[in-house]
């Protein structure tokens, strides 16, 4: 019988999942849409059928309405998935959920590009539209 790994069968309550707070700070050209592009080239977190590490590159642009992510706990929130077993798609949406609660912008989009495993690629892209 094969292995499986300690975090097989956690996705089912992803959507549950709590994790530190995302603080922001005021924008005061909320009158102005602008894009803000993150790039975070060095995440982790584990795959939840090998236990293995996945290494991704995050991007994230959005247009701030009355405030913005504070870069700090954003990078201490993103820590918290390095012991996480977590799907891509999971992992991406579960991101701009987060994101988008913290926030609350006019406009997000999340990608999360893998770095190659076995042999395949993957990027997966969410995005969300505000209200106007």
């Amino acid at each position: 019988m094969a292995k499986t790994s300690p975090y097989e069968g956690r996705q089912k309550d992803i959507r549950k999942l709590q994790m530190p707070d995302i603080e922001v700070w005021e924008n005061q050209y909320s009158d102005r849409d602008y894009v803000v592009e993150l790039a975070v080239p060095e995440f982790t977190c584990i795959c939840p059928k090998t236990a293995l590490p996945d290494f991704a590159l995050i991007k994230v642009s959005y247009k701030p309405a009355k405030v913005c992510l504070e870069l700090k706990s954003l990078k201490m929130y993103l820590v918290e998935y390095r012991n996480l077993g977590i799907f891509h798609e999971h992992l991406v949406n579960k991101l701009l959920d987060d994101f988008v609660k913290a926030c609350h912008p006019r406009w997000m989009r999340v990608e999360v590009i893998m770095n190659p495993r076995g042999g395949i690629g993957t990027t997966v892209i969410a995005e969300y539209r505000g209200k106007k």
